[in-house]
């Protein structure tokens, strides 16, 4: 039976603040020299520079998160599907049938399955 659990990663907070330092060297970088120079590139340097800065400040100072989840499947340990012998035989016999091991990589495989019975 698989369990599925969800895990969020949440960056330090030294890393929002880091990130809320940086934007802001941008934002005055878009203001004081992107939109003088450049015109509609300057602004829209400027605002993606605003929006980057007030992420990483809602990361380093806020209590929701907002960063992405990664979803875990756990499985339960073994070996194969039933962990028996004769299922990890046939699940052997299978792999060889398909192809994905030679002959020898089987006979070596069944030989320490047979060993430890």
């Amino acid at each position: 039976m698989r369990r599925r659990r969800k895990v969020t990663y949440r960056p330090s907070r030294i890393t929002g603040i880091i990130g809320l330092v940086m934007g802001g060297i941008f934002v005055l970088i878009g203001v004081f020299v992107a939109i003088p120079a450049s015109g509609l590139f300057g602004v829209l340097w400027t605002l993606f520079a605003v929006a980057i800065t007030a992420f990483n400040a809602y990361n380093a100072f806020g209590r929701k998160y907002v960063g992405p989840e990664i979803h875990i499947e756990d499985e339960p340990a073994g070996e194969d599907r039933d962990g028996s012998a004769a299922g990890r035989l046939s699940e052997l016999e299978e792999l060889r049938g398909r192809g994905l091991i030679t002959d020898e990589e089987y006979e070596k495989k069944r030989e320490e399955i047979l060993s430890e019975l």
